[in-house]
């Protein structure tokens, strides 16, 4: 009799074994000859070595299984067990998939065009409504280039502006503080990594989210970067952003012009960097409009009519004028 232990790496131990160890105890009955015992990351096998080498491609199979899907099931066991492959079936149009094991792909003409985009292009600018599925999209890209091992990183990054007096008068320490900013990009990496993986990476700095003033100075590598909200940026802020990036980086800058924040006598730096980038080759531009919201169907029809109020506005002020 001879012992191995298996480490599952990249993924999460608790998505692998099941809720309460189910899928490990389906795995243990499959196999009788061996003695499993698993604890954390590790499974310890004891038995046969030509035993022991069959559960080790079992264990291969469903951990390319988990890491692509987020879970595992029953029959992705017996296909392991088998000998083969459990994919689900190929589908070019999925980014991802959640936690729950359900796709994500693009769901509009525009979303799809920030997929391919990203796949020819370093930098990409995307602009579009509130509902547009811009930081969703982006952030699914950057997750499946983490998985796929494309990158080592993951930098994801907003303006926090109100970076001044209001924080000041927020509870906790300077990451207490950041989070409310922050929040949405958590939001989307929790619908694709499950928590303890999510710490993990996080804990790691394989993830990291920060606010845009803690980029400077730093050269980005090997990392997928996301600048949400840079519509917010002040014109040296975006200037600051862009030039971080370093080798094997790409970066997606994404905004809504609708809902600048800034003072009214400050410039969004996304609108100069649109205009003043628009001609440099290895940058793509991608703008999301009404029929790309997927939120709730009021979402379009509360864009729309703020849009219809924005207009009439203008008009009354130019017909004053």
């Amino acid at each position: 009799m001879i012992e191995r232990h298996i480490i599952l790496e990249g993924i999460d131990p608790a998505s692998f074994y099941g809720a309460n160890n189910v899928h490990l105890q389906m795995l243990k009955k499959l196999h009788p000859k061996l003695r499993i015992v698993a604890r954390d990351n590790i499974i310890k096998v004891m038995g046969d070595d030509e035993e022991i080498e069959r559960f080790d491609k079992v264990v291969k199979l469903l951990s390319e299984h988990c890491t692509k899907y987020n879970s595992i099931n029953e029959e992705a066991i017996i296909d392991a067990v088998n000998g083969k492959r459990t994919d689900k079936g190929s589908d070019s149009n999925v980014i991802v998939y959640n936690v729950n094991g359900r796709p994500i792909y693009p769901r509009s003409e525009n979303q799809c065009r920030l997929v391919k985009e990203f796949s020819t292009n370093d930098m990409l600018f995307a602009v579009g409504p509130a509902g547009s599925g811009k930081t969703y999209t982006a952030i699914a890209l950057a997750v499946r280039a983490l998985k796929n091992r494309e990158v080592r990183k993951i930098i994801l990054s907003r303006p926090a502006v109100e970076a001044g007096e209001k924080l000041g008068f927020l509870p906790g320490d300077m990451r207490e503080k950041i989070d409310p900013y922050l929040q949405p990009l958590y939001d989307a990496l929790e619908d694709m990594i499950p928590m303890a993986k999510l710490k993990e990476y996080m804990d790691a700095n394989v993830i990291q989210i920060a606010p845009l003033a803690f980029m400077r100075g730093r050269t980005l590598n090997d990392a997928i970067v996301i600048l949400d909200e840079a519509q917010n940026t002040t014109t040296q802020q975006i200037k600051m952003f862009l030039t971080r990036m370093g080798s094997n980086t790409k970066m997606i800058i994404t905004g809504d012009l609708t809902q600048i924040d800034l003072p009214q006598r400050q410039a969004s730096g996304l609108i100069q960097a649109l205009h003043i980038l628009k001609e440099v080759p290895g940058i793509a531009f991608i703008t999301l409009n009404k029929k790309d919201i997927v939120r709730h169907k009021l979402v379009t029809r509360i864009v729309e009519a703020y849009d219809a109020y924005d207009k009439e506005k203008k008009e009354k002020e130019y017909n004053n004028n």
